[in-house]
């Protein structure tokens, strides 16, 4: 198998959807898991939340955002990329997809600590 020809723009846009998408649906069943937390009373939800507050949680919070990010603003190119004609300015909007969920990371990040 030769990297060679995936070494481009688009493809690493369109791994980085793909990967983020996977990261998030591995992360659901443990946001999940501590959802059902609020069924078993408010003592084990408090427990639970008061771990969110340590600063490597907060860290893990603002990189599930920026994947976030990434899946959705991927998802949008791939949109725009289906039912807009080809241009050379294609490249631009996987930069700007890629900025805008690190802005999007960023914003997050500096509203949780």
């Amino acid at each position: 198998m030769s990297w060679r020809a995936r070494n481009h723009g688009p493809w690493w846009a369109f791994f980085a959807q793909r990967a983020s998408g996977v990261a998030l649906a591995l992360f659901l069943p443990a946001h999940f898991l501590l959802l059902s937390l609020a069924l078993q009373g408010e003592a084990a939800l408090d427990t639970a939340l008061a771990w969110t507050e340590a600063p490597l949680v907060k860290l893990a919070e603002i990189g599930l955002v920026v994947l976030l990010g990434i899946h959705v603003l991927g998802g949008l190119r791939i949109l725009a990329v289906e039912f807009l004609p080809w241009t050379d300015t294609q490249k631009n909007l996987i930069a700007l997809a890629a900025a805008g969920a690190l802005v999007l990371g960023g914003l997050f990040g500096l509203n949780a600590f």
